[in-house]
């Protein structure tokens, strides 16, 4: 993660349900130092993960994030934050019931109080939910982290948190409720037959002869058909392979990944989460830490230099060139 001095950072904390869930869609953006999942809003000190789900201490789960607003905006924040919430439930979360799953915006200055209720205001008239928004904005207090197995639990028991994250309902409610469809009627106009038949069909340009396999301009490469940002060329490598292949994801978050057994091999084929675009596959043959290569067909992805990215509307990701 990126270090910033205490002068160019902030804390902004949510208590959107089950802290496990609440981490994904903050970690690893540009201007995130770190997301800490812990328990806040209540009166007793310390408390234990046992003592806040007995109901008994008036403290929520919640995720406290401390951020570098010049690069990633509190504003942005509060979007992320209520896409991962029903914010007209007052009696917790999905499937999770009581107090302590409730949700909550704490702020942790003025500036921050009267950004979230404007968010909530215009979520309110947005016409986006029939029923009052009730999610209260309250003035931080004492954040207590929460015991260390919590902590980045997606990442420790990957198995489990899918599958309660699925059982929970709340992967459910945001593919219902929050997910904006791709509008895909007019692709075979806007897309190459080439870009076509990659993204729809999950098809495989010819190596060597692509767009982006030899390309070493600075920027990212996002989704052809949505937008939503997949790689950056920091992370680009020649593998000698004839297909862009990348380290990792800038966010793991923006792709997933499924089992392809076709042409009688076993591989795992990468997809990217909005569009749901065929990307490529992925492979533990790569130089990285991970020992990851992923290996993306030119055809599903479309260049940002650095330079270009404020205009094209990813302006925070224009630090991560700055630091290079």
């Amino acid at each position: 993660m990126a270090d910033y001095s205490s002068s160019m950072i902030e804390k902004a904390t949510f208590a959107g349900g089950c802290f496990w869930c609440m981490v994904t869609p903050f970690e690893d953006l540009p201007g995130i130092v770190k997301v800490v999942s812990g328990y806040t809003g209540g009166h007793t000190e310390n408390p234990t993960y046992k003592e806040v789900c007995s109901e008994t201490t008036g403290h929520v789960e919640a995720v406290q994030i401390t951020f570098n607003p010049d690069i990633f905006r509190y504003e942005k924040l509060l979007e992320l934050f209520w896409q991962q919430i029903d914010p007209t439930d007052g009696g917790g979360q999905f499937h999770d019931r009581g107090s302590s799953y409730g949700t909550a915006i704490f702020y942790h200055t003025e500036e921050q109080r009267i950004k979230a209720e404007a968010s909530k205001k215009a979520l309110a008239e947005s016409g986006r939910f029939d029923k009052p928004i009730v999610t209260p904005i309250r003035p931080a207090e004492t954040f207590y982290e929460a015991e260390e197995y919590h902590q980045d639990y997606h990442k420790k028991n990957p198995g489990h948190y899918n599958r309660y994250k699925k059982a929970s309902g709340r992967e459910a409610f945001i593919e219902n409720n929050w997910k904006t469809p791709v509008d895909k009627s007019d692709l075979k106009q806007r897309l190459s037959e080439m870009q076509y038949n990659v993204t729809q069909k999950s098809g495989t340009e010819p190596a060597f002869h692509n767009e982006f396999w030899d390309h070493h301009g600075e920027g990212i490469y996002v989704d052809i058909v949505s937008g939503e940002p997949l790689f950056s060329s920091l992370d680009k490598y020649d593998s000698g392979c004839g297909w862009p292949s990348f380290t990792r994801p800038i966010r793991d978050y923006h792709v997933k990944e499924k089992v392809d057994l076709t042409h009688f091999m076993i591989r795992t084929e990468v997809r990217s989460k909005e569009a749901d675009s065929h990307l490529g596959h992925v492979f533990d043959d790569g130089p990285g830490p991970d020992g990851l290569r992923y290996c993306i067909n030119s055809a599903a992805l479309r260049f940002v230099p650095a330079d270009k990215l404020e205009e094209e509307g990813y302006g925070e990701y224009r630090a991560m060139f700055a630091q290079a």
